[in-house]
């Protein structure tokens, strides 16, 4: 017998069944692939796979919390573009509405390796059993009633090899939120949910110049969708993580964090350009350096993480000639452009403006990734054009470019044929 699906009992779910967020029309999936951080499968291969990928061997993927189905789109679609016929991703969520749009989405790119379930991740193991080479939780651990006994559940799901992709609410970035949804429970909590909106929209517009919501530039969004005011200032239930707290509560599950995305802006140095301050940071713990930069930043909204089982083998790429270095938003020759200018990488994350220094190979080397490549044959390209270019300076060269970008996710790493 199928298991009893009582979510329509939860009013989290009812808040969702009205707003399914984030706001998705299927018929956009004709123009455009929405890809994100985590679980794009780049990032999934690189990060919890050493960069090894087979499409001809199976791999089940859960999105948990599939919302309007952002991640089960983009990995099942990703996955089909790898010819990974053998590969399965698995959609839960609460919310019908939500499961709607995300199976609408499905059929106009004609997928045909997603399958989906309503219900509470709590009770995966009865509705929709691992074990998961991989889990999505984007987004859902900080609206459950139970975070720890929530993560316990998906853990208890994931193949001893497999990995984790999770994303929690930030407090810093998100100054202001907290005060906001205060005040609105006061205000509207007992009227109707479209009644709610309607003034959280009418107080939105009206906040004093003083207020810290309005000050916060990092969060927009709300202002775009109803789905979205919903989900920032009406959810039922919200709380918002630490780095400290995060890292607590994967312990609390037996995993630990692999990597937070994007690197750079989990290290303290980032924001604080002194060579004394950066040795001081240097001798922290990796758990302390994180948080260093936290507290530093201050405007983190929101924590990405790949995750493993404590005691798993999941772990990043590493450098090698038979590597395939993959840039994960711009082409080769793109950055191989924009470094030629000043030998520097410019990026904006979370709104701050970052520039790393490139060595003088950079855009030679960037010219020649193609997604196809290995190291090795692009170092013999390289050589082959400029025969003054040593093994030694093409690997130091190489090393230094990928510290820069690695750190800000634009180039990965990939093992062809594994």
């Amino acid at each position: 017998m199928p298991p009893i699906d009582d979510s329509h009992d939860d009013p989290l779910a009812a808040q969702y069944e009205a707003y399914p967020y984030p706001a998705r029309d299927p018929a956009e999936e004709r123009k455009r692939l929405i890809l994100g951080s985590p679980s794009d499968l780049r990032e999934v291969v690189h990060y919890l796979r050493h960069g090894r990928f087979d499409p001809g061997q199976p791999f089940r993927a859960l999105v948990a919390g599939g919302g309007s189905g952002d991640a089960a789109i983009m990995l099942a679609q990703q996955l089909a573009d790898e010819g990974a016929t053998a590969a399965e991703v698995v959609y839960l969520d609460l919310s019908r509405t939500s499961r709607a749009i995300a199976e609408a989405r499905a059929k106009v790119r004609g997928l045909t390796n997603l399958r989906f379930h309503t219900g509470s991740l709590e009770a995966v193991a009865e509705i929709a059993p691992g074990p998961y080479d991989y889990i999505d939780c984007c987004g859902v651990l900080h609206h459950l009633a139970d975070p720890p006994t929530g993560l316990a559940a998906l853990r208890a799901q994931l193949a001893p090899d497999g990995g984790m992709g999770i994303m929690v609410y930030a407090p810093y970035g998100r100054s202001g939120v907290y005060e906001l949804q205060g005040l609105l429970r006061q205000l509207v909590s007992d009227r109707p949910l479209p009644e709610q909106v309607a003034l959280a929209r009418r107080l939105v517009a009206k906040l004093p110049e003083t207020n810290r919501l309005r000050r916060n530039p990092y969060l927009s969004d709300h202002k775009q969708s109803d789905a979205a005011l919903v989900d920032l200032l009406l959810n039922l239930r919200d709380r918002a993580y630490r780095v400290e707290d995060l890292l607590y509560l994967l312990k609390s599950a037996d995993l630990r964090a692999v990597s937070f995305i994007a690197p750079t802006l989990y290290a303290p140095e980032t924001y604080a350009n002194d060579p004394k301050l950066a040795t001081a940071f240097a001798a922290l713990s990796p758990e302390a350096r994180w948080q260093a930069a936290e507290s530093l930043a201050g405007n983190i909204r929101l924590h990405i993480v790949y995750a493993a089982p404590t005691d798993s083998p999941a772990g990043e790429a590493v450098i090698s000639d038979v590597a395939v270095p993959l840039l994960t938003k711009n082409s080769g020759p793109e950055l191989a452009r924009a470094a030629q200018q000043d030998l520097s990488i410019k990026a904006t994350i979370a709104g701050l403006a970052l520039r790393r220094r490139l060595p003088r190979l950079a855009p030679a080397i960037l010219s020649r990734i193609d997604g196809k490549r290995s190291l090795g044959e692009i170092r013999a390209d390289l050589q082959a054009a400029n025969p003054a270019v040593t093994d030694e300076a093409f690997k130091e060269a190489f090393a230094e470019t990928y510290g820069a970008l690695q750190g800000l996710n634009l180039l990965l790493l990939r093992y062809p044929g594994i």
